[in-house]
């Protein structure tokens, strides 16, 4: 078995979507970004990479690449996916924080969980996604940020 750890954090500012986990989030504010700024799979494919030692998102797909402005950050964790899986692993579990003060998450919790699920191409309940305000504190707390952070567990095929 091996274990990942991936973090991101993001800028939230108008004239953005807001996505999270691949899911389209209705909100005022979206995350800043190079591609689309989705936060939950840049933290997810850090995690992979980490648990497979094949350095983090930056290594793969730099921001100073044209290639990956607008990129849906969906590729990034398939990419990631394939290094995984080039070593005989597979995705056991993925557990995900989302930090954020706004907007709440729980009505879409279940639709992000299957979204991920779906793009790790492994059963919803192995994925498990919770929502954390910053009780008003810091950058996160004050609504100017949106963060996450990842666990995966792999284990051999």
């Amino acid at each position: 078995m091996r274990v990942g750890l991936g973090f991101d954090i993001h800028r939230l500012v108008d004239s953005r979507s807001l996505l999270l986990g691949g899911v389209k989030i209705p909100h005022s504010k979206g995350l800043l970004g190079h591609s689309d700024g989705d936060v939950l799979l840049h933290a997810l494919c850090d995690a992979l990479l980490g648990a497979v030692g094949a350095g983090d998102i930056g290594t793969y797909f730099p921001d100073t690449d044209p290639q990956w402005k607008g990129a849906a950050s969906a590729k990034f964790v398939e990419k990631a996916l394939e290094l995984v899986s080039r070593r005989d692993l597979r995705v056991a579990n993925v557990d995900a924080v989302i930090l954020t003060e706004e907007p709440k998450l729980s009505p879409h919790r279940t639709a992000i969980q299957r979204s991920v699920a779906q793009i790790l191409r492994i059963r919803d309940d192995r994925v498990n996604v919770k929502a954390k305000t910053m009780e008003k504190l810091g950058s996160i707390g004050a609504g100017e940020a949106m963060a996450a952070t990842v666990v995966v567990l792999l284990e051999e095929s």
